[in-house]
């Protein structure tokens, strides 16, 4: 197998490069190629497959943001009222692998890091990444029980990021099995 490299720093220079691998099927002239690590889609690599997203949201339409995270493999619902979201997590007894909140249309980044407040009071351990155009630095906590915190607009990129950040116990659970 021969391997050769293909540099993209427009898309992620920390990466620098991004392996190619080139396979040979074994008839003359015919040959497959894959990508692995691309960040150029949405739905480049699916990371979160099968993962249940709470996505909250005061837009109520499906926005940009709903598409990428279903592109991460994540099983999407939406609610627009941070409080009737927290009430269908805490009392409602429904389970969310990860709670996403577009701060802009859902009250602010100060609403927003009061559910999470609120959310741990409760005894309640669900990974949240908050996106607000009034975070000056975007926030990737040690703390499991501290939000991620992104600047608006994100990237695709970046969202991935984040979501990795976010999700990254249970990334590593499954990488190790």
């Amino acid at each position: 197998m021969a391997e050769f490299t293909l540099s993209l720093p427009r898309i992620m220079p920390s990466l620098g490069t991004i392996h190619w691998h080139h396979l040979v099927k074994g008839v003359a002239g015919k040959a497959e190629m894959n990508l692995f690590n691309s960040f150029d889609r949405d739905e480049a690599t699916v990371v979160g497959f099968g993962i249940g997203a709470l996505l909250i949201s005061g837009s109520g339409q499906e926005t940009v943001l709903c598409q990428r995270l279903a592109g991460l493999g994540c099983r999407v619902e939406m609610c627009e009222d941070i409080y009737s979201a927290l009430d269908r997590v805490v009392d409602g007894g429904e389970v969310f692998d990860l709670i996403v909140v577009d701060c802009d249309t859902a009250g602010g980044i100060t609403l927003g890091q009061r559910a999470n407040a609120l959310l741990r009071a409760s005894g309640r351990c669900v990974p949240m990444i908050l996106i607000s155009r009034d975070c000056t630095q975007q926030s990737f906590p040690t703390s499991r029980h501290e939000p991620t915190v992104l600047r608006a607009p994100h990237s695709a990129a970046a969202l991935r990021v984040g979501f990795e950040h976010a999700m990254q116990e249970r990334l590593l659970i499954a990488r190790a099995s």
